[in-house]
């Protein structure tokens, strides 16, 4: 897969994810929006590479909501060739977005 191909299948992954945050009420900010493209482009890449993850301390990630977790396992089966341990740093985003929203409906 070249480049083109990279930047085509994260706008897909992309949408995707928007499509399941906006079933969910979720809305992330412009900055989250940002950290979110730029986790993505490198998770599609690293899918592409086979290159490893820096080793991931699950423990940290133990107030992650159920939830956003189950999204971003769901995220990560869907990109394919990706360790479970992505699914850990993608959720961290849906939890913040979650947060964001409720804060904007208060």
């Amino acid at each position: 897969m070249n480049t083109a191909e990279a930047n085509i299948r994260t706008q897909q992954v992309l949408a995707e994810i928007m499509a399941l945050l906006s079933r969910k009420a979720i809305y992330p900010n412009a900055v989250q929006q940002q950290m979110l493209d730029s986790h993505i482009r490198a998770m599609v890449l690293r899918s592409l590479t086979g290159e490893p993850l820096p080793e991931v301390e699950k423990d940290l990630f133990e107030d992650i909501s159920a939830d956003s977790m189950e999204m971003a396992e769901q995220v990560v089966e869907s990109v394919g060739n990706l360790p479970i341990e992505e699914a850990y740093l993608l959720s961290v985003h849906f939890e913040v977005a979650k947060e964001n929203t409720r804060e904007n409906n208060l």
